[in-house]
């Protein structure tokens, strides 16, 4: 895969990612400038998990924005589509839960979760509007979303600046300190032809979700986004399909 679109192939994307798996992290914390670890905590501080919650971390990759949940007693399932990535966050936390699922399609049970959290994830599934569907049936009525996700700086300069950076210089770096620059190329195009930080809240909305709000992170380079699912929310595997079917015949008409 070289080049990024709204409308990916799964299988493709998987496989990138399970070539990537084992310098993953490493090569993120270089590429972001360390800004990564930040991130995560302000993720993590905007799920507020207390310890016996249960929380969705999907597209969780090797683990790591998973870590923090399980060291304070939060019960977190790591859930991903890229087996490679799962076997590399197993070998370093064996005490995590990592399971293999597709983002459109959970292998979980209805308002089975306290939150559901995605980091850096949701732009590589083909059908995100979907994904997000999916998170709000597994969640809890009351529940919580925390979506952490690149999109677009908000000061024109600095947007200039940073689309020179990720075309020119982070392909550039990858090359020396990945396995597979060519993944790169491809993340960085999606970075690029993502949404803004308005039209996702307004997927979240639109999916069901309440309360939509975000933040920008350095800029706008990063926006974390946070929902909450109503209270009495019915949302059944059946309702769910229910509404995609009336969605997709509305869309047939026309």
């Amino acid at each position: 895969m070289n080049r990024a679109s709204l409308d990916k192939r799964p299988d493709e994307v998987a496989a990138m990612f399970d070539d990537v798996a084992p310098k993953y992290d490493v090569v993120n914390d270089v590429l972001s400038l360390g800004q990564t670890h930040r991130w995560r905590r302000i993720v993590v501080d905007a799920v507020d998990a207390k310890a016996g919650d249960r929380v969705l971390d999907l597209a969780a990759g090797t683990g790591t924005s998973s870590e923090p949940y399980a060291d304070a007693g939060v019960h977190v399932v790591a859930c991903d589509f890229s087996l490679g990535m799962l076997r590399v966050g197993k070998r370093r936390r064996p005490d995590i839960d990592f399971i293999a699922g597709d983002a459109t399609d959970l292998p979980f049970a209805d308002n089975s979760f306290d939150a559901s959290t995605i980091s850096f994830g949701l732009r590589n599934v083909d059908r995100p509007t979907r994904a997000l569907e999916e998170m709000l049936r597994v969640t809890k009525p009351g529940g919580r979303l925390v979506i952490a996700e690149f999109s677009q700086p908000i000061v024109p300069l600095w947007r200039t600046l940073y689309t020179e950076y990720l075309m020119r210089a982070l392909p550039a770096i990858a090359t020396k300190v990945s396995s597979n620059p060519a993944a790169y190329v491809y993340l960085a195009e999606s970075i690029r032809a993502w949404p803004n930080q308005d039209e996702l809240a307004g997927w979240i909305t639109q999916s069901g979700w309440e309360s939509v709000a975000y933040r920008n992170l350095n800029g706008g380079i990063v926006a974390v986004h946070r929902a909450t699912k109503p209270e009495g929310t019915i949302t059944t595997t059946a309702a769910a399909s229910q509404t995609r079917g009336r969605r997709r015949s509305s869309r047939a008409a026309n």
